[in-house]
């Protein structure tokens, strides 16, 4: 199945401003990663950009992977760009 590599940015006062969405989004993540749709996903050290990968279909697919987690949903990531990825090793 095609991997999409996600790369987005994480909007002012984070920490702050995550924390009412932030066990949802946890949530939601650990049944993408059971389900097989995530690979990986996580901040960067200075909290201001997110990397992820996931497994769908499609790139609409993976769109809708990204764009129906809480923390897009709140304005928590507030731009992300998706390119499919070619897993050389």
């Amino acid at each position: 199945m095609p991997k999409y590599v996600m790369w987005g940015s994480y909007c002012e006062n984070v920490v702050e401003k995550r924390a009412p969405y932030r066990q949802a989004h946890l949530d939601r993540l650990t049944v993408l990663k059971q389900e097989g749709s995530l690979v990986t996903l996580g901040p960067t050290q200075d909290l201001t950009k997110v990397f992820g990968v996931y497994e769908a279909p499609d790139e609409a697919t993976a769109r809708r992977l990204v764009e129906e987690d809480p923390y897009w949903q709140h304005g928590i990531w507030t731009d992300y760009d998706l390119k499919e990825w070619i897993q050389a090793f």
